[in-house]
């Protein structure tokens, strides 16, 4: 009888590691590729307020963003406390509005002008008075489709 047994000095054998380096840049390229970097820098303190109906949008690049707030702790030294409007990177006035809506416009194509939507970006604490304000305005300039944003509050209050 013969006894049949493993070897004891045997060694499992190694992985091929000589495509890792591909893969890595191939998972490189992916990430590059697909993360969109934010374009905007935004200047003001926004406490978005919260709703429990909500609807995502669908197609963001037909949507400009104007942002309402107090501005940040370290711009207020040169602001001042008063609510700001935010326009892409600047702080604008009421009669700036206008204008801006129609650069925001002139960037989309001529089919999907029709589509552009304004989404207001408003601080829960600041009063209703400039949010109307620059309501008018988008309705001079004849944008008249208005988004609110919001986030996520459950349905049963907490």
């Amino acid at each position: 009888m013969s006894k049949f047994g493993k070897k004891q000095n045997e060694a499992s054998p190694q992985i091929n590691t000589s495509s890792l380096p591909d893969i890595i840049f191939i998972l490189l390229f992916f990430f590059m590729m697909v993360v969109v970097m934010r374009t905007e820098e935004i200047q003001l303190e926004i406490k978005v307020p919260q709703a429990t109906e909500l609807q995502k949008l669908k197609k963001k690049h037909l949507v400009s963003y104007v942002y309402i707030g107090v501005p940040k702790a370290k711009l207020r030294a040169k602001w001042g406390n008063a609510p700001r409007i935010q326009l892409n990177d600047v702080f604008k006035s009421f009669t700036e509005i206008g204008p801006w809506v129609e650069n925001e416009r002139k960037k989309l194509p001529e089919k999907l002008r029709p589509y552009m939507t304004v989404s207001l970006r408003v601080d829960r604490d600041i009063k209703m008075g400039i949010v109307t304000d620059v309501k008018l305005e988008l309705r001079k300039a004849n944008a008249l489709k208005i988004n609110y944003s919001a986030t996520k509050r459950s349905k049963f209050g907490e």
